[in-house]
């Protein structure tokens, strides 16, 4: 594992980011390519960041990777992003042992072609000892399916005798979550100048700071995340509080 270096933001560092990598289709159209070439080169970016968030001692990296939604794409395409990421599973395990990255899943994983869920359980299997960055893949993912799961699975405990219903908070809901033991994000970045959530960490994103970049996925590189991180070194969290001090102008609620 190689060793941590943490960049000087001048300001609070981002522990956690989650990234909607958005614009591979664009990127490709742009270049008279047909869109499964955008996809190809986003992997580089996911690579990239992924190193060097590792790097620099992030400790969570949830990247959204295929939503419930795009199932709708044309079976082509649908085909060949599983192809690409059962690809990306195997070549990349001598990367992620190297950069002691550990490689999570969240999602409905069951609807995944069977030969990328062996890839998948495969490479969790092998980083489940690493100890430094954790890397999300987000895969048949949709936050609001997420949240439908979570109250299925609660409610079937409550009617069970399991839980007791009155106890319920936010926390007991956490739980139920894809994966419980994921915090939420500090940093919550966007690409291709888009600005929305798309069905993405609906839950976790409640107090993230968000950062739009122009850029499509795939030439989002060092220097826009480090532009990303240093945007987020700026901002004044208070959850809804107060801060007592000379607060930047920039301070969110």
């Amino acid at each position: 594992m190689k060793p941590i270096e943490r960049p000087d933001l001048g300001g609070p560092f981002p522990e956690n980011i989650a990234i909607i990598m958005d614009g591979n289709g664009r990127w490709a159209k742009e270049r008279g390519m047909r869109r499964v070439f955008g996809h190809k080169a986003g992997i580089d970016s996911v690579r990239e960041i992924t190193t060097e968030c590792a790097s620099m001692g992030v400790k969570s990296l949830t990247l959204y990777a295929f939503s419930v939604e795009n199932w709708k794409r044309p079976r082509v395409e649908i085909r060949y992003l599983m192809r690409l990421l059962r690809r990306f599973l195997i070549d990349e395990r001598p990367t992620l042992m190297e950069n002691g990255v550990r490689l999570k899943a969240i999602g409905r994983i069951d609807s995944l072609p069977q030969d990328a869920r062996d890839a998948l359980h495969e490479t969790e299997e092998l980083t489940r000892e690493n100890t430094g960055l954790v890397l999300r893949l987000a895969l048949a993912y949709g936050a609001r399916t997420e949240l439908a799961d979570a109250v299925r699975k609660l409610a079937k405990d409550v009617s069970a005798g399991a839980l007791d219903a009155d106890l319920i908070d936010d926390e007991t809901l956490r739980q139920y979550l894809y994966d419980p033991e994921m915090s939420d994000p500090d940093l919550l970045v966007r690409t291709a100048g888009e600005l929305r959530l798309s069905n993405f960490l609906l839950w976790q994103v409640s107090y993230s700071e968000i950062h739009i970049a122009r850029c499509c996925w795939p030439d989002f590189r060092k220097p826009q995340l480090l532009d990303a991180m240093k945007d987020y070194a700026t901002r004044v969290r208070k959850y809804g509080g107060l801060v007592m001090d000379h607060a930047p102008a920039r301070e969110r609620a």
